[in-house]
């Protein structure tokens, strides 16, 4: 059963999914009405913002921090394979002027494939991580080294595409 405060979570994600399907099916075109460009990044916001809050307690797991629960680490890799899966879509091309919110430095844009091959490679790596956690389902070494690749995937990529 969802307590009051993870249902509300929950209700804020669907209708930000929603809400994405709206935005990607209108990112083809470059001359975005005004408005959905901060759409566009009130999306990704939210979007980030669910990939972090489930992280932090795998991130966690690797200073030693954190205790393994399978049905947890489960249930938080799932989400994450879901929620990675999105990011490419929550920065289509009208998103990167006159935004004064967005944290996306102009390298999004200017080394599109850049950033391209940095979300397929976070994509990859998080799924492999699942794979690993499936067949393992405890603290592993191999558990470890494929959690790290996927926090070094996030690092890089802030480090180059996120304003500080």
């Amino acid at each position: 059963m969802f307590s009051k405060k993870n249902l509300g979570r929950a209700l804020l994600a669907v209708s930000l999914l929603s809400l994405g399907g709206g935005l990607v099916a209108q990112a083809q075109n470059a001359t975005a009405p005004a408005g959905q460009a901060r759409a566009a990044v009130e999306e990704r916001h939210a979007v980030y913002k669910l990939i972090g809050s489930n992280f932090r307690p795998l991130g966690a797991l690797l200073k030693d921090d954190g205790k393994y629960d399978a049905a947890d680490v489960n249930k938080r890799i799932d989400r994450e394979v879901f929620l990675i899966g999105l990011s490419p879509d929550v920065f289509p091309d009208y998103s990167n002027v006159g935004e004064p919110d967005s944290k996306a430095k102009p390298e999004v844009w200017s080394k599109r494939t850049d950033f391209d091959q940095a979300q397929k490679k976070l994509l990859v790596d998080v799924a492999a991580l699942k794979t690993v956690n499936d067949r393992d389902q405890k603290l592993s070494e191999s558990f470890k080294t494929a959690l790290g690749t996927v926090a070094q995937d996030c690092k890089a990529c802030h480090d180059d595409f996120k304003l500080k």
